[in-house]
């Protein structure tokens, strides 16, 4: 079973940064696409960011980027997610989630069958 677990959360000013850990248990990293996803109340679960190790693909939505990182680290056990030039309407519960290769779109929910249970991000003007 896998398990993902979100840390790194928290309140910062407009223009700071955040660096989020997605810390997983029992998969091979390597061969799984994972993703970040953030979500605001009463609004659906949007794709911020994909990752791919295997095909070496990266894959962000058009409102991060330039300014969010995806990466993970050589071990394969942690996705992380560097961001930077944080905004107030990057507000918002951030998810870690991960499946293995399909052909659904990358932001797709349908193609992660494993999530994290959120990491709270709160940008302040």
């Amino acid at each position: 079973q896998v398990r993902l677990v979100e840390s790194g959360g928290g309140s910062v000013q407009a223009g700071g940064s955040l660096r989020l850990s997605c810390a997983a248990s029992e998969f091979t990293a390597a061969t799984y696409c994972l993703a970040w996803f953030r979500q605001v109340p009463g609004k659906e679960r949007e794709g911020v960011a994909s990752f791919y190790r295997h095909a070496g693909i990266t894959y962000y939505a058009d409102s991060v980027k330039g300014r969010f990182t995806i990466s993970q680290d050589n071990a394969a056990t942690t996705l992380y997610l560097e961001m930077n030039n944080l905004k107030p309407e990057d507000t918002a519960m951030y998810y870690c989630a991960a499946g293995p290769p399909s052909s659904r779109p990358w932001f797709s929910q349908a193609k992660y069958p494993y999530w994290g249970q959120g990491t709270q991000v709160t940008v302040s003007s």
